[in-house]
């Protein structure tokens, strides 16, 4: 007997020890995560805990969290087995914030000016769009195309949200899975990166920034990071140290949601390569990038309201909020919030060539920019847009280029065929979404 209760005391010395190796700690990140997760789809989205927990947060380990909703204080705790609690906090009007013990959430704070757009069709506003009939268009297998990439009898293989399709400027295809609606804002990730880039390139129209110039920061002035430039993190070719992998602990999940200013993050990282010598895939960069704008700005005020009036609602994604760290910055690498439909107004303005409606918002060259192939990204990047130049899909125009972020969210713009495809869900292609299958299915419903 005393040999079993010694045996089963190893046995339990031993998993406690795995569990302090492997799990221990990984429990800040899983928490972070969903408290997150589960704040900014309640108080933005509206939907129930119950529903987070079963779709979201549906992820491995992630699903370990216990969570709970605070509708008077807004916010909400995620703890691991009652461990590593942590707690993220919903401001009207900036979206949701995972904090630490540190900050202080009765600090007065400052609220982006909003506009709204003209009322106008969608997609140029917000009223109901025209119907408007092609007569080169296959309206039965378009619907088949859609249709097909949705789940029936709640299943989770395909796991799409929300599919919407333009055509020459026009809405020819829209779909919803259930409990979701034109309405339902849906978390981009690192579509968000695109609508970063996009902020510098108005700065660029405007005149007030000089992307080929070396970044001006005190901190890279004695090493080789001196020699950096916006192209260069534009382009993720900035030659900075850093590890995108989202299955163990890296860079960019302790930045996400341990980092109170995740843009320093990246910054304080040492040089590995020359600039525009190496393509490596940071989101650090991006929340870099967001950081630099900011100092392109005096006020606060400033920056925030810029990301809105230069882009998001000047396009009438009226919808979006876009989402701040601890110190205030603008998360671009992954968080703003934005209906499908919104998704694809952003599509709209790259596909004409950043003319709104009338109004030129980017320049063309930017646009052009944007969509031609890094030189060491084997043509699948740009300039914070994916490429499909290297044939990545191989039953889709090489001229697609597109948004695209985690858990297979996407806003692809087909220059060639006059066409804008957005697909929001929670599987990507290495997770058994069809993405070439479904582009090719929407594609030859469309004769040219």
């Amino acid at each position: 007997m005393k040999k079993i209760l010694k045996l089963l005391a190893l046995v339990v010395v031993i998993a406690f020890l795995y569990f302090g190796f492997t799990t221990y700690p990984k429990l800040d990140l899983i928490s972070g995560f969903s408290a997150k997760s589960v704040a900014s789809g309640h108080f933005l989205d509206h939907r129930p805990l119950d529903l987070i927990q079963k779709t979201d947060n549906d992820i491995k380990m992630i699903d370990l969290a216990s969570n709970s909703i605070d509708e008077a204080g807004k916010f909400a705790m995620s703890n691991v087995y009652g461990l590593k609690e942590r707690k993220a906090i919903y401001r009207e009007g900036l979206g949701v914030t995972l904090i630490n013990d540190d900050f202080d959430i009765s600090k007065p704070y400052l609220l982006p000016k909003r506009t709204k757009s003209k009322a106008l069709p969608f997609p140029y506003g917000n009223m109901d769009p025209v119907d408007t009939l092609f007569s080169n268009v296959d309206y039965l297998k378009l619907k088949k195309a859609v249709d097909a990439s949705f789940d029936k009898n709640a299943g989770k293989t395909k796991r799409t949200r929300a599919v919407v399709v333009l055509y020459k400027n026009k809405l020819i295809a829209e779909k919803y899975d259930t409990g979701f609606t034109k309405d339902s804002k849906i978390l981009g990730w690192s579509m968000t990166k695109s609508i970063t880039s996009s902020a510098f390139g108005v700065l660029a129209k405007q005149g007030k920034i000089d992307i080929y110039k070396p970044v001006s920061i005190a901190e890279w002035q004695k090493d080789d990071r001196k020699n950096i430039t916006i192209n260069d993190l534009l382009h993720m070719n900035s030659g900075l140290e850093w590890e995108e992998n989202y299955s163990t602990i890296c860079d960019a999940t302790k930045m996400l949601f341990q980092a109170e200013d995740m843009g320093k993050v990246q910054m304080d990282k040492p040089a590995q390569f020359k600039p525009d010598t190496h393509w490596n895939y940071s989101s650090g960069t991006t929340n870099l990038l967001s950081r630099i704008l900011k100092s392109q700005f005096k006020t606060q005020q400033e920056y925030l309201d810029f990301w809105y009036s230069a882009v998001i609602d000047k396009i009438g994604m009226n919808s979006m909020i876009v989402e701040q760290d601890m110190s205030g910055t603008f998360v671009g690498s992954s968080y703003a919030w934005a209906t499908a439909r919104d998704w694809s107004k952003f599509g709209l303005l790259y596909l004409n060539k950043g003319n709104w409606n009338g109004e030129q918002i980017l320049d063309e060259s930017w646009v052009k920019y944007t969509a031609t192939p890094t030189n060491t990204s084997e043509g699948k990047y740009g300039a914070h847009f994916w490429l499909n130049a290297g044939g990545k899909f191989p039953d889709v125009p090489r001229d697609m280029y597109y948004c695209s972020g985690y858990q297979g969210q996407m806003v692809a713009i087909i220059p060639s065929l006059d066409m804008v495809i957005v697909r929001m869900g929670l599987k990507e292609a290495d997770q058994g979404f069809d993405f070439n299958g479904f582009l090719k299915g929407i594609i030859s419903s469309v004769k040219k």
